[in-house]
């Protein structure tokens, strides 16, 4: 597997979020897609490129290393003051649909592993989000 961009490393988290519990809905690729287009991290990505990068995260982790050698690639990637940026995009993702399933939450636990993040940065991340798609109902 090639080295991989920062870009590419986060949208890939963002896609192996996803797929974990084998159904990649809707939502959840319109938020891939969303932050993508809104969050400043990606101001200078091709936005063309989204689908094809995608579509290498699939393959990839039909590789021999699996999950385990495109976190790997990922982690190689993303410079240290990108990790919490890349845990809370993958976040997004698993938390859009309002439930997480429990494959997306031991994604989650080895992207966490994988980029070497403190607790409390995790539940920072994940606290903000829950605010943020919070509903009045």
């Amino acid at each position: 597997m090639p080295s991989l961009t920062p870009h590419e490393a986060l949208i890939y988290l963002m896609v192996i979020t996803s797929a974990s519990d084998r159904d990649m809905t809707d939502v959840e690729l319109a938020r891939i897609g969303d932050v993508v287009r809104s969050w400043p991290v990606f101001v200078d990505f091709n936005q063309n490129r989204l689908v094809a990068v995608s579509q290498e995260c699939q393959k990839a982790l039909h590789d021999k290393d699996g999950l385990e050698g495109v976190l790997a690639h990922v982690a190689a990637a993303l410079p240290e003051r990108l990790r919490d940026t890349a845990y809370a995009a993958a976040f997004e993702v698993a938390a859009v649909d309002l439930e997480m399933r429990m494959e997306e939450v031991r994604v989650l636990q080895l992207i966490r592993l994988k980029l070497d993040l403190d607790t409390l940065t995790v539940a920072a991340i994940a606290r903000a989000a829950k605010a943020r798609l919070r509903t009045l109902t």
